[in-house]
């Protein structure tokens, strides 16, 4: 891992913005519309050099408690257009690439590991914060990356829950992780 910050070595990993979280649906993230917001403007911007799209697509041969989970979800996981990615980033996947999950973590896919390794910093963003976008943070500090977290670009189940997944994020900074927001993030470009 690179410890320069230049602008361009960073990796902008949004997790999951897919229409299961949108307002409505049964895996509504509050404050989803806020974070899609800020997501598109860090793409526009084009202040990093890379940006990487995951979508959690649940694992057609689960193990252990993802059986349990598969059952409870299978009317979620069978819909093709709650699986896709929300209407305001598919002009975005046709110029980066969207890798799926079966797991929360992002680190999961070999692409992203593979990506990160060759950034200075991991920028992320995405649902849901309690858990896929948690498990990247863990994931990405484990694999020695230094973690910037967007709190304005991040949604999660509930605000609160959100809130104190921020709290967690920000036991590690300085050294592995960074809260800031979006304005924040582009003033350092």
């Amino acid at each position: 891992m690179k410890q320069s910050e230049s602008k361009n070595q960073d990796l902008f990993l949004v997790i999951d913005m897919q229409n299961v979280y949108t307002k409505g649906q049964e895996w509504a993230c509050e404050g989803i519309e806020a974070a899609s917001a800020s997501i598109q403007l860090i793409l526009k911007s084009n202040a990093p050099e890379k940006v990487i799209f995951t979508e959690y697509l649940a694992p057609e041969h689960p193990e252990g408690v993802w059986t349990e989970y598969n059952r409870v979800n299978a009317s979620i996981n069978a819909n093709p257009w709650l699986n896709e990615m929300m209407p305001e980033f598919l002009p975005w996947t046709k110029i980066w690439p969207v890798y799926k999950k079966d797991v929360y973590s992002s680190f999961a896919i070999p692409e992203v590991v593979a990506a990160a390794r060759k950034a200075s910093r991991i920028i992320i963003s995405g649902v849901v914060a309690e858990c896929c976008v948690l498990s990247t943070v863990f994931a990405a500090i484990d694999a020695g990356c230094k973690v910037i977290y967007l709190t304005d670009a991040v949604a999660g189940l509930t605000g609160d829950s959100k809130k104190e997944t921020e709290k967690i994020v920000s036991y590690f900074a300085p050294l592995h992780t960074e809260c800031m927001t979006t304005d924040e993030y582009l003033k350092q470009q």
